[in-house]
């Protein structure tokens, strides 16, 4: 249904903007629709016209299992942010790999590290666990319930039982212990390696595509304020004002 507009209004209209070329529609429709309103040229004096949908800021997480401050900072500051904001608001893209090191031995790929094989089997577990699951909600949880838990590599099926019990936990080992598993961390490899500039330590951030320290320390000190400054959108009540502690340095090469 066209949204409804006082007749006042529309005589004010049609009295101070005058006719666009393309427009052939009588004064009072002028602001039945957005597409009308754009033909017309008088988008602005339609106030009642709903607001176009804004893209969500983009945030990317480059970042190690084991790493203690990527740990810290995907616990407290970017699972939170993401459970208090709308969905259309913010979208978030996790790359397991960090400071690791990708060697083709004898036509096979390996992967060194650094913090050691248990962190490598993490990075592919969680990996896996995003091909196997699709579903960003669905693996955010899970990987929020790895990471702030005892162990990152041992409790898989018991953060599965509580976040995604839909999840085969049996396809997610065939994914770790086969070739999937390796294409997957070759993957992240390829993108961490293509990050621009170079990537210096982790978390490494990037929002909308881009990485300055600027917005490296502000996605640490306050990530909640950070997305509600650049959202371009309609902002949720939550937006009204957000501070957080610096989150420690992280894992340096």
């Amino acid at each position: 249904m066209a949204p409804t507009v006082p007749l006042a209004v529309l005589a004010l209209v049609a009295l101070v903007a005058p006719v666009a070329p393309g427009c052939d529609y009588p004064a009072h429709r002028w602001c039945s629709s957005r597409d009308v309103a754009v033909a017309c040229q008088v988008e602005s004096r339609c106030p009642s016209l709903p607001r176009p949908a804004a893209a969500p800021v983009e945030l990317s997480l480059y970042y190690e299992s084991l790493c203690p401050a990527c740990r810290e900072f995907l616990v407290l500051k970017l699972f939170p942010t993401w459970l208090l904001l709308p969905e259309e608001m913010l979208s978030i893209t996790l790359v397991p790999y960090g400071n690791a090191q990708e060697r083709n031995v004898s036509g096979k790929l390996h992967f060194q590290c650094q913090h050691g094989p248990e962190e490598c089997l993490g990075n592919m577990m969680e990996a896996c666990l995003m091909h196997e699951a699709k579903n960003f909600s669905t693996y955010f949880a899970v990987i929020f319930c790895l990471e702030s838990g005892s162990s990152v590599t041992k409790n898989l099926e018991a953060c599965l039982q509580i976040y995604a019990p839909e999840v085969d936990s049996g396809r997610i080992s065939a994914c770790v212990q086969g070739d999937t598993g390796v294409a997957l961390m070759h993957h992240n490899a390829q993108l961490t390696e293509a990050l621009h500039p170079p990537h210096q330590y982790v978390p490494w951030i990037t929002v909308n595509g881009k990485h300055t320290d600027e917005l490296q320390a502000q996605a640490e000190a306050s990530l909640l304020g950070l997305v509600c400054h650049l959202y371009q959108g309609e902002k949720p009540e939550v937006c009204g004002g957000s501070k957080a502690p610096k989150v420690p340095s992280g894992c340096r090469r």
